[in-house]
């Protein structure tokens, strides 16, 4: 008789559950196994976006139609200050955190209904912006006018495809010069303090994003020439500043890069556009796209065609010349 009442009490507590307290459930049970960037991120998606509008809801109420209005209108007029509608890849963030959830509570036997396969996003028209070839000669001439330890580091991502996270964490230790290998170990970023009820930020050095980040890179010859003169710091120094407690974080990279190309008289692009200019490069000069993908990093190869490789108009031309009149 105990067992059965118990039974039913734990049903009737079950059917009380709202999504806000099965996402409270699954974060929490996340947060072991999960960086603490990551946790942040989750939970700020939770408390800004996810919960205001559905957290109330049954998870039993949750079906396909009714997760679709909801990303539909995070793509429409999801802004927070109500200035039009959140980015693609932030409502794919959204929906990607509310599967996990949804799989989670089905576990748990709250039978949710969405089926998420079915919740398409139509290909973004928007293509990421890359350097053309006389946009790279202008840029390379600038970083390699002087021996900059910064511009060596922007030198790092043009012509090996660093994020500028992995950038900012480098350090002596991590080149081989012996080898010409570069080790991709760690990666900085700057996150909310938890400690702080998330009103202040602090820096982070982690490991990187997945494991497939953490890579060896073989080191062009001219780039290695130009880390020698770090050979004799310690080992601990920082590659952007030879200090070993002196750093340059991910934001302050992003502003001198944008300092750099407003002085190289070129239009501002975002700094991860380097690492989709050397994708790009390395397939036109004929790289293999599996070599390609561990050098950046990827998972898997469709990651490294499908979201870093474009087709710049020189390369379009180049292939249209390859045409002729077969008579």
């Amino acid at each position: 008789m105990a067992e059965t009442v118990g039974k039913k009490e734990k049903e009737n507590a079950g059917t009380e559950m709202t999504f806000s307290g099965l996402a409270s459930e699954w974060l929490e049970n996340s947060r072991i196994r999960i960086k603490e960037s990551s946790y942040i991120k989750y939970r700020n998606l939770l408390r800004n976006h996810i919960l205001p509008e559905i957290g109330e809801d049954h998870p039993k109420v949750l079906t396909t139609e009714r997760i679709g209005i909801f990303i539909r209108k995070k793509l429409i007029e999801g802004r927070r200050d109500g200035k039009g509608g959140l980015s693609e890849k932030s409502v794919k963030d959204i929906t990607a955190l509310l599967r996990s959830i949804c799989s989670y509570g089905n576990q748990l036997d709250y039978d949710i209904p969405c089926r998420f396969e079915l919740l398409k996003f139509r290909r973004s028209d928007c293509e990421i912006r890359i350097l053309d070839r006389s946009q790279c000669a202008v840029l390379e001439r600038y970083l390699l006018q002087d021996r900059s330890l910064v511009k060596t580091g922007i030198l790092l991502s043009l012509f090996m495809g660093l994020r500028i996270g992995e950038v900012c964490a480098l350090k002596k230790e991590n080149v081989l010069y012996k080898d010409a290998i570069l080790q991709i170990r760690c990666t900085m970023q700057r996150i909310q303090d938890r400690e702080k009820g998330g009103k202040k930020t602090k820096i982070i050095i982690t490991e990187p994003k997945s494991g497939n980040s953490v890579r060896d890179i073989p080191i062009p010859a001219f780039l290695l020439e130009r880390l020698y003169e770090l050979n004799t710091l310690p080992e601990e120094a920082y590659i952007l500043t030879g200090d070993t407690k002196k750093f340059i974080e991910p934001r302050t990279l992003e502003n001198i890069f944008k300092r750099y190309l407003k002085a190289c008289g070129m239009p501002d692009i975002n700094y991860h556009a380097l690492r989709h200019t050397f994708a790009t490069r390395c397939i036109e000069v004929g790289f293999d796209v599996k070599s390609l993908s561990e050098i950046l990093g990827h998972a898997s190869v469709n990651i490294t065609l499908n979201r870093y490789v474009h087709s710049s108009m020189e390369q379009k031309r180049d292939n249209m010349k390859k045409l002729r009149l077969i008579g």
